[in-house]
């Protein structure tokens, strides 16, 4: 039988398969050796010890995730542009659940920012786990050629220029078993007519996910995404008309389940993806979107 011992980083290389054969359909589970290993740590413990580095974690989906890591064991810190109160707000609601927070502010298309941002987390806890990358901006409009230059930088640097940043200066500290999430979206898939510029970076996220995924195989860090659909946070009301925001995640052919989300009902994906729950995912895309179908 195996012990709560055998739960640990790199369970998985412990055991290899000798010549076996049963003579018979679907087999028995009880002669096997070594036993399948069917069961995980109890909920809680999966993040124990870890440390987390998370973009955009001042609220919405970031939030959820940072609650969410800290419920299951592990100390986060949280980068934010200058949404203070919230950051704040955020950083004491994760001490009353008596999980540690760093807070570091600052506009991340700075690569210095970025490294400052690796260096603090690695002095704040000494170590560095798990890499949420889930900033992002975007903002309408209604035409192809309505997209100024300054915009396409602005949202390319912002979205997917420092997502290359925050990996280079991260990994050098990732060790086998850490992991890896992009948040990308549903748009990534289906496109959306006035976001032409943040649906560009949401793919291209997509494919760094799965080259990266690639890359470090051989390292034992995984990356995976996330790409979640309509969910209700403060990029919505920053993005869409008062008239917009009535309606938004309620047109059925956009949404089956008819609703926006909310942050809560995506973060779970973010502790799967971080936590050795994952330990045979890498490349791959987890879709909480209310029930659209995409093809990959």
């Amino acid at each position: 039988m195996l012990s709560d011992s055998d739960y640990i980083p790199g369970w998985e290389e412990k055991f290899t398969f000798p010549p076996q054969h049963q003579n018979r359909q679907p087999g028995l589970e009880y002669v096997m050796d070594p036993r399948p290993i069917s069961e995980r740590p109890a909920a809680g413990h999966k993040l124990a010890g870890k440390a987390a580095l998370i973009t955009g974690g001042d609220s919405g989906i970031g939030r959820a995730v940072a609650y969410d890591f800290v419920k299951e064991g592990a100390s986060v810190a949280l980068v934010y542009y200058d949404e203070e109160t919230d950051a704040q707000e955020t950083k004491a609601r994760i001490e009353e659940l008596g999980g540690k927070c760093l807070l570091l502010r600052g506009d991340l298309r700075s690569r210095d920012f970025v490294q400052s941002c690796v260096d603090r987390t690695m002095e704040e806890f000494g170590r560095l786990d798990v890499l949420v990358n889930n900033h992002a901006v975007q903002f309408l409009q209604r035409s192809i050629l309505d997209i100024s230059p300054e915009q396409l930088n602005f949202v390319f640097q912002n979205n997917v220029i420092s997502f290359f940043y925050l990996i280079q200066a991260a990994l050098p500290h990732m060790k086998k078993g850490a992991s890896i999430i992009n948040t990308s979206s549903v748009t990534a898939y289906q496109g959306n007519k006035d976001l032409i510029d943040y649906s560009a970076t949401k793919g291209a996220i997509v494919a760094l996910t799965r080259s990266l995924a690639l890359s470090l195989a051989d390292q034992g860090i995984r990356v995976n995404g996330v790409a979640p659909g309509p969910i209700w946070t403060p990029l919505i009301p920053a993005s869409f008309s008062a008239e917009e925001v009535t309606t938004f995640g309620r047109k059925t052919s956009e949404v089956p389940m008819k609703r926006a989300g909310q942050p809560c009902e995506v973060s779970p994906s973010y502790v799967f993806l971080a936590s050795d729950d994952a330990s045979y995912m890498t490349g791959q895309v987890l879709h909480p979107n209310g029930g659209t179908i995409v093809g990959a």
